[in-house]
């Protein structure tokens, strides 16, 4: 098992745990393709996915684990980032629209590769951004956007200027 994977199963394992001590918990499970533009004007476009699970604590405050991959291929080099963080979120539930706001912070792993040759590197990563959800029914409602800006440091450079959009469902147990 792989480090991510690692680090999933023990965030699913402890916010379960806490949730479960709750009086009513509510836990939502997103899932969704991600833009992620990294490194500014002169970067790269790269598309994946994005999950994340959500226990709220109370009507406007939880603890987030998000997890997520962009890719990129060009000119026969590929590059992959992946992401896993974790952090508060607030909330203000409404009828029908719920919009949200995050501040993340955990690790990533960025690769390339060219021509059988790689490179990879990991560091840690934060992300301040947040959404709205649009409920479609009592367990189901739609990510119509989460937005978040994203810094990541390793080997003593920081690059500031990432941000990704992302969009998909969530079901709220």
């Amino acid at each position: 098992m792989n480090k991510s994977g690692l680090i999933l199963i023990l965030s699913v394992v402890l916010l379960g745990a806490q949730l479960y001590a709750a009086d009513e918990p509510k836990v939502e499970l997103f899932g969704g393709y991600q833009y992620t533009r990294i490194g500014g004007a002169e970067g790269v476009n790269a598309n994946g996915w994005n999950g994340a699970i959500t226990g709220y604590m109370n009507d406007w405050f939880g603890l987030e684990a998000d997890f997520s991959g962009a890719y990129k291929s060009f000119g026969g080099a590929n590059l992959n980032a992946h992401t896993y963080t974790f952090g508060p979120v607030f909330a203000a539930a409404g009828d029908r629209a719920k919009p949200f706001a995050h501040a993340l912070f955990g690790g990533f792993h960025a690769s390339a590769g060219f021509q059988g040759e790689g490179a990879s590197v990991n560091g840690f990563a934060m992300m301040l951004g947040g959404g709205v959800d649009i409920k479609a029914s009592d367990h189901i409602s739609v990510r119509a956007v989460q937005a978040d800006w994203i810094l990541w440091r390793a080997e003593g450079v920081t690059e500031k200027t990432n941000g990704r959009v992302s969009a998909g469902l969530v079901f709220r147990f």
